[in-house]
């Protein structure tokens, strides 16, 4: 497997659940025409990220994991031959969750994975978080390639990725709905880099309100054996505007890497970072509206 395209769907959201659901048909067709092995959505795509204040209306714009809005990007998958990674306000209790479903080129469910890290300090304060990250083996047309996925804030905690890398993931899906500016952009530089693991990244284009386009990929692969010094791990930064970015991510080459490197799982201390696992929190870092 030489290398995995995916495509990064940098595109404004419609009004309307159906209309959302027509423009996502439309760029994954064009993303497969431009050779993509995955598309992928950026953050609740099936609402535009939009979490209304009131619950009873926020409960009423979430869909389930098995509604005809999320099963039609399975039968569209399979159809186009090519994974499809979807989001959307998934319907959950007590309070809907930030979910991503991806569908492989055969129309199967491979992984869902809702947000872990929601944004309490915000509006996301009304979204029930996930409770785990997961990896899934991934059957493309270019052969096998493992997935695994974090949503946005995710990517704010080095234990996401970190945690994924350990599960096998090679390359991070995240998608996203903020302003990319150089720190979040270095967060996510840094997750690759020190996992040894691709991550494609893809944001709203600018015209949707707090967001700047930016999606972004890195490969992960700092040094290479023929080169004198580190290199940047950046395969594509998009600009502001609406778009169908492709991030071509030289799968071989990152394999080899990580097979010599001394990042990822290479020489860790397991045993000596108990104090990751502490759940408290002394000041300065104790916020009233923190959820566990």
């Amino acid at each position: 497997m030489n290398s995995l395209m995916v495509a990064l769907l940098q595109i404004l959201p419609e009004k309307t659940l159906e209309q959302n659901r027509q423009k996502g048909f439309t760029y994954c067709k064009k993303a497969k025409e431009m050779g993509a092995d995955i598309a992928l959505f950026p953050e609740m795509w099936s609402v535009g990220y939009s979490i209304p204040e009131d619950v009873n209306e926020l409960k009423a714009s979430a869909v389930s994991a098995d509604s005809v809005f999320v099963n039609s990007f399975g039968e569209l998958a399979r159809e186009l031959q090519m994974a499809i990674g979807i989001t959307f306000l998934e319907e959950y209790e007590p309070l809907p969750r930030n979910t991503l479903c991806l569908f492989d080129r055969f129309g199967e469910r491979k992984l869902v994975y809702a947000k872990v890290h929601t944004c309490d300090f915000g509006e996301e304060c009304r979204l029930t978080p996930g409770d785990d990250f997961y990896v899934t083996e991934l059957d493309t047309a270019q052969g096998n390639v493992k997935i695994g996925a974090m949503i946005c804030y995710d990517r704010e905690f080095p234990e996401s990725a970190r945690i994924l890398m350990l599960k096998g993931a090679e390359i991070i899906l995240v998608p996203n709905a903020c302003p990319m500016e150089i720190n979040r952009l270095s967060q996510l530089r840094a997750r690759a880099y020190e996992n040894m693991v691709g991550i494609a990244t893809v944001n709203y284009p600018y015209g949707q309100p707090d967001c700047n386009g930016h999606s972004s990929a890195f490969d992960g692969i700092a040094y290479r054996p023929k080169d004198f010094g580190s290199r940047d791990t950046l395969v594509i930064e998009a600009g502001e505007r609406e778009g169908i970015y492709m991030a071509d991510f030289p799968l071989e080459e990152i394999r080899e890497y990580r097979s010599r490197e001394v990042h990822g799982n290479a020489y860790r201390h397991p045993k000596k970072y108990k104090q990751l696992l502490s759940e408290e929190i002394q000041e300065p870092f104790i916020r009233e509206d923190y959820r566990r």
